[in-house]
């Protein structure tokens, strides 16, 4: 393998890092902030790709981002609503919503499974035009894809910092004493889990607009990648600051996709990358407490093995 393809595929995994991390960074405020675990993700995901994608095949890129980011509120809004007006278990109105996206999407879509967007302008094509016959040209996609990121870490730095934030923080830490603070932690749960979707349709809107199309399966799965990407992160960067985290989970993005890159070159199935998911999430939750019991296990070996040798 030549140096320049080793580029080259790093080069592909930082971008659907970044891409995929909007997500991540979605679930950081909705499951280590809000301490909600929103199973919509996956069908809020693929709606945010449809809504971008039909929204720029009429010719309108960049109206696709906001577009995207709306559709997601919208889902998050009605996955709050289920679990704080309804009395419906978070994790099950979480199913429930995402059940139901998957026929809205294939409306969304026309009646269809698969949207085509070759010839369609992006805003990666934008951005590729406006470096054209620059030395950069060829980072063009990435440039993109960082300026959302940054955009999102900047946002979330400042928002959980606010009033509004702290009281979101609060309401997952202990939704009991922030009742008896006189805040609505149904209110905060709402717009918690609003801005969360709105993330995780803007990461559909730019992978959808990066591959220049959409699959009704283009989500399938999200939920899992983007919790072993904050468990990878939260490894990495620990319990610091809101920013110092959410760049912890932005690095936790960029090595799961690179695993996925590298499993992909050396000709593994497509269908065994769902297994290699579930063996990172399972290692990235398991680790640190296998990483404690360690000490233990090899103590007790010693004990157990110094009384065969006596």
């Amino acid at each position: 393998m030549s140096f320049s393809t080793i580029l080259n595929l790093g080069q592909n995994a930082l971008e659907l890092g970044l891409i995929s991390s909007l997500t991540v960074l979605a679930l950081f405020l909705s499951y280590s902030m809000l301490n909600v675990c929103d199973l919509s993700t996956d069908g809020c995901f693929t709606l945010g790709a449809a809504v971008g994608a039909v929204v720029a095949i009429s010719g309108h890129p960049y109206l696709a981002i906001p577009a995207a980011m709306g559709a997601g509120m919208l889902s998050g809004f009605i996955t709050a609503i289920l679990q704080t007006k309804m009395g419906i278990n978070s994790l099950l109105a979480g199913i429930i919503v995402n059940t139901g996206l998957y026929s809205i999407n294939i409306a969304v879509m026309g009646n269809s499974s698969l949207l085509n967007m070759n010839r369609t302008d992006t805003v990666f094509t934008k951005m590729n035009a406006l470096l054209e016959n620059t030395a950069i040209k060829k980072y063009s996609a990435l440039f993109v894809a960082l300026i959302a990121v940054i955009l999102v870490v900047v946002f979330l730095s400042l928002f959980l910092r606010t009033k509004l934030g702290l009281a979101i923080r609060a309401t997952g830490n202990n939704p009991e004493m922030v009742k008896s603070s006189s805040i609505n932690p149904v209110f905060t749960t709402i717009v918690g889990l609003c801005i969360a979707n709105a993330f995780t349709g803007l990461s559909g809107c730019l992978l959808a607009e990066y591959n220049k199309s959409v699959n009704i399966d283009i989500g399938t799965g999200m939920v899992t990648v983007a919790l072993a990407s904050l468990l990878i992160g939260g490894a990495f960067m620990g319990k610091g600051k809101i920013p110092v985290r959410a760049i912890g989970v932005v690095l936790g993005s960029f090595v799961f996709r690179l695993v996925y890159t590298i499993a992909l070159r050396f000709d593994m199935p497509a269908f065994m990358l769902k297994l290699i998911s579930s063996v990172i999430v399972i290692i990235a939750i398991a680790g640190p407490y296998l990483k404690e019991q360690f000490p233990i296990f090899k103590r007790t070996l010693k004990v157990r093995f110094g009384k065969g040798e006596a």
